[in-house]
This record gives structure tokens, sequence and C-alpha cells, in this order.
């Protein structure tokens, strides 16, 4: 069944996440070949029966699916399924339940994968990339003074274009934007590991304006290598950065925007659901995140809008 052509893009992800998952967590590798199989096999019957969204599964489904494996004729030797066969599809879609329990979807197969319908929206709130384009475009509403419009555009490329921890845009310095070479540095990561994160001309640009044009006009006589800084010509603290991030987010107008509750958190969120939704390898948003493993990233697997990939990512 690994030749079965899976359409959904949503399905797609998450059957090379599942399967990436598999691989993290040390299972065989004839397990790990197996079981995306089996589950392929199962995404491949919700999409004949025009389920192209995992959120639409009931319990009813999955009982006809069972019901149609158990008459499925064995396609190397004739017959049916074996009863072992028809029990590694169960264990496939087990291993699924707990691949999905561990991201945080709200699932409930219960003991014989009698499912409940299916709330697969993370509680995670996720901006859309016209959403954050909207963001970038209200700076120049956000204040009035060019040089805090400057400073607020360069917060949101540390935070979303960058994806940068909280912490780590804080911490950042002006050495630490390498333009020359495409990337910055940071030196503040989790668990004080340190990463290079590639960003592109454009987002050099802003940065570049709010370093050399701008930043010097937040300077007192306060002296500091911080990227950031204050009105008081000090490294911004997160309190203050909230507060411009709120700024900007009022200077939008959009109620839907506003209604979010959008944090710092918020647009790394967003970065590594976009990033999916446009099929960046896992491998690589991971060390754009500075994730410790793979299954940090996989949490980020089901935010993907099938649709969303058509849309262009704000650089």
């Amino acid at each position: 069944m690994k030749k079965l052509s899976l359409n959904s893009d949503t399905y797609i992800t998450l059957l090379a996440s599942y399967k990436d998952w598999l691989k993290v967590l040390g299972y065989a590798p004839s397990t790990v070949y197996n079981l995306p199989n089996h589950l392929r096999e199962f995404f491949y019957y919700l999409e004949s029966k025009g389920y192209s969204d995992i959120s639409t599964i009931t319990t009813q489904i999955i009982k006809d699916y069972y019901k149609y494996l158990s008459q499925r004729g064995n396609q190397r030797r004739g017959g049916s399924l074996s009863k072992s066969f028809l029990n590694k599809h169960q264990q496939a879609l087990k291993k699924f339940l707990t691949y999905l329990k561990e991201h945080n979807a709200n699932i409930k197969f219960g003991v014989h994968l009698k499912q409940e319908r299916i709330n697969y929206q993370d509680q995670k709130t996720i901006l859309t990339q016209i959403e954050i384009k909207e963001l970038f475009d209200a700076c120049q509403f956000a204040h009035m003074t060019p040089y805090f419009q400057a400073r607020d555009r360069a917060i949101l490329v540390l935070l979303y274009s960058c994806g940068l921890r909280r912490n780590e845009a804080m911490h950042m310095d002006t050495e630490d934007i390498l333009f020359q070479k495409g990337r910055i540095y940071v030196r503040k990561g989790k668990n004080y590991k340190e990463r290079f994160v590639p960003i592109n001309k454009h987002n050099l640009e802003i940065l570049e304006e709010y370093v050399f044009e701008h930043r010097s006009e937040f300077i007192t006589d306060y002296q500091t290598d911080a990227l950031l800084l204050s009105s008081h010509g000090k490294r911004m603290n997160d309190l203050t950065i909230a507060h411009r991030l709120k700024a900007i987010v009022d200077a939008t107008e959009n109620e839907t925007i506003k209604e979010k509750n959008i944090t710092m958190h918020t647009l790394r969120h967003s970065i590594a659901t976009h990033l999916m939704q446009n099929k960046v390898p896992i491998q690589m948003i991971s060390s754009f995140l500075g994730h410790a493993s793979l299954e940090s990233t996989q949490i980020y697997t089901h935010l993907a809008d099938p649709y969303a990939h058509k849309q262009k990512v704000y650089d």
C-alpha cells in the first residue's frame, strides 16, 4: 500500500511527520517502514470517501474502515487479510493516536479505537500570512515617530521572520546581525544553545534601516551594544516589547487580529506553521527554531491548512 497516492497536503505532512516521530523514538526500521504504510492506506480510504481533513473522522468512519479492511482482498496471496495483518493496521492507528496526543490534538479513540469527533485545532494562536503582512503595514501607524516605526518593524522581523523566542530577541546585540553573511547569531538560545538563523535580503534591509538610521536616536548617555533600545537608551525588556506589539496590533484596526490575544510567542508559532505549510523540511524548521529534537517541531504539522501553502510567506 506504499504506492497509494495521497492528494491532501495535510495527510501528506502528517504521514511524513509520523514517520519521523517513529524514527526519533527509536523504533525498529521495519516498524518505521510498515506503520506509515498502513496509515497511508487509512488516509487513502478517507480521501476516497471524501474526507480531506482529519477533523472529519468519527467513530462510525473508524468502524467502516475496519469493515472495509476485513473485506479487502490480500493483494499478494489472494483471499482475505489475515488477523495478524489487521492487527498491524490497528497498531498503526493506535500509534498515530499516541502521536496526536503528544502533539496536543484533542483525540479520543477509546480502548478499541472508538473515536469521538476530533477537534483538530491546536490551542496555540496562529496568525495567517495575510495578518502578518497587516502587522508589518501597521507599524507606520503604531507610532507617529519614524524611529519608533523602524524599531517596531525590527521587532517583528526578529520575532516572526527569524522566529526568535522572547529572551533571544531581547538579548540580541548589534554585532549579532551578520549583514554580509545573511544570518543572525543567537547567543542566548534556550538551554544556552547558540545557533545561526538565516535571514533574507528584505528583512536584512529592515534591520539595516533601524540599526544605521534610527537606533542612534534612542541612545542617551548610556552606552550599550543592545540591538533593541528603549526610549531611555537601555536594552528593551520583555514588557516593553510586549507593549509595542500590542500597539502594532491595535494599529491594524482589524478586530479579528485584535481578538487573537497575540503574544510575542504567537509570532514564533506562526512562522513555524507557515514554513510547514510551505513544505520546508521539518529538519530545517527544527534547526531554524533551535529545537532540541524533531518532536518539539512536530507540534506544527497538524496546524498546516492544506490550502495555506498557496499563500506566499511574507518576507
